[in-house]
């Protein structure tokens, strides 16, 4: 588990990670589908999120359903996702 490490400039490969009061400046942070990671106290700064393998093939399912007429629930799901609170 990494904890209070600054990550500058490197690729990251988050699943099953669990990250606590790192910092994150101009990274390539990767998540592949496995486990979802955790972060606590972290900061993200100019960083760009990268989805591969089954969390890419996700994202290409929903762009597929919004393509085919299905954009009430991919809407609910962003809804659900973006909600505050929770």
């Amino acid at each position: 588990m990494p904890q209070g490490e600054i990550y500058n400039h490197e690729t990251v490969l988050m699943d099953g990670e669990t990250f606590s009061d790192c910092e994150f400046r101009d990274c390539r942070l990767v998540y592949g589908g496995g486990e979802p990671p955790a972060f606590a106290g972290c900061s993200f700064v100019g960083c760009d999120w990268k989805y591969e393998d089954a969390a890419a093939r996700t994202l290409a399912f929903l762009k597929l359903v919004w393509s085919v007429g299905g954009k009430a629930p991919v809407q609910a799901l962003i809804k659900d996702i973006t909600a505050v609170g929770r």
